[in-house]
């Protein structure tokens, strides 16, 4: 009988198993995600979600030397789910790892890391810094050498959910028995929802150019791969026109940028023809004296945010107005 085998057997019998756990009381509003479930006999001592959120977690790992955390960590942001489990009592926190590991699978999850113990998760013995990043923020006894931990994977609905199971567990001692914890990670990594910033004004533009000398607007709009400005900008470009006729003596770049996806040549002439779109709306549609705007390409180089996800990604894409207008 495989060690699968054995670990699914032991958890069908363990309602079986009397557990101190029970003792403990759920706390208010917790539910157990869908594609993850809890251990039987388990409390969720902790529960929290959010419709968009930005996370890291260990996706190999952590050897000696590894300053960058991009090195053994994967960015994830989208809807997470954060919850804590504690017991039952009298199972080890590798058993209640491997059932995970068993029901993920089943469920279609791939897998990615699954490691026990700082050998395996921390070589460079950096073992907190490892139980650091794989608790997700969740609250947990800082038992750094019993960490158990899995990362597993899968795409549901067109995007991808990713979760992260760290497992420490706290020693039997004359009084108490011992107690496996769990903090459950899970990531819907589904772009957040646009449309939520109203387009920025014309006065609130010039507040932000004499401040900063510049300011990136996210309310023109291009399809992928296209330079056409799509008729959904026209409040934006009209607020940018408005903008220039209040300040005559205004000149400005028009700067357009890309996320990091696709070759850098590419990037730059596509982000230069946006920029030159613009341009021509301005000046077609408002009458704008070509000569006070200057398109310009800058493709990936500036960005914002990481290009790792597809929220950074939408950051990165962006136009920003430059005060260029030489001192009088």
């Amino acid at each position: 009988m495989s060690w699968l085998s054995r670990v699914i057997l032991a958890s069908t019998a363990f309602a079986l198993v009397p557990s101190l756990a029970s003792a403990q009381k759920e706390v208010a509003g917790a539910t157990d995600h869908g594609l993850v479930g809890r251990y039987e006999g388990s409390i969720a001592t902790f529960y929290e979600s959010k419709a968009y959120e930005e996370v890291s977690l260990p996706a190999q790992p952590l050897e000696r030397n590894m300053k960058d955390k991009s090195a053994w960590q994967i960015d994830l942001a989208g809807r997470v789910t954060s919850i804590r489990y504690e017991g039952p009592s009298g199972r080890s926190v590798l058993e209640v790892l491997r059932n995970y590991e068993a029901a993920l699978k089943s469920k279609g999850f791939e897998i990615k890391f699954f490691c026990r113990g700082d050998a395996q998760c921390a070589p460079g013995r950096a073992v907190p810094t490892f139980w650091n990043a794989a608790r997700g923020a969740i609250g947990l006894p800082s038992m750094w050498n019993t960490s158990t931990y899995l990362l597993a994977e899968r795409m549901d609905g067109g995007g991808r959910v990713t979760v992260g199971v760290l497992g420490v567990e706290t020693r039997a001692t004359q009084t108490k028995p011992l107690m496996p914890h769990v903090a459950v990670t899970v990531v819907e990594s589904k772009a957040m929802e646009a449309g939520k910033i109203a387009v920025v004004e014309a006065g609130a533009m010039q507040r932000a150019i004499e401040r900063d000398g510049r300011i990136a607007i996210y309310g023109i709009y291009f399809d992928f791969d296209k330079a056409e400005v799509k008729p959904e900008s026209t409040p934006q470009i009209e607020q940018l026109a408005a903008l220039l006729k209040a300040n005559p003596k205004l000149d400005v770049l028009i700067v357009g940028h890309t996320d990091a996806q696709g070759a850098f040549d590419y990037n730059l002439s596509l982000s230069q023809r946006r920029a030159q779109a613009v341009v021509d709306a301005l000046v077609t549609g408002h009458g704008l004296d070509r000569k006070r705007l200057t398109p310009a390409g800058a493709g990936m180089v500036s960005p914002v945010a990481t290009n790792r996800t597809e929220e950074g990604q939408a950051k990165n894409r962006r136009v920003e107005i430059v005060d260029r207008t030489a001192s009088r």
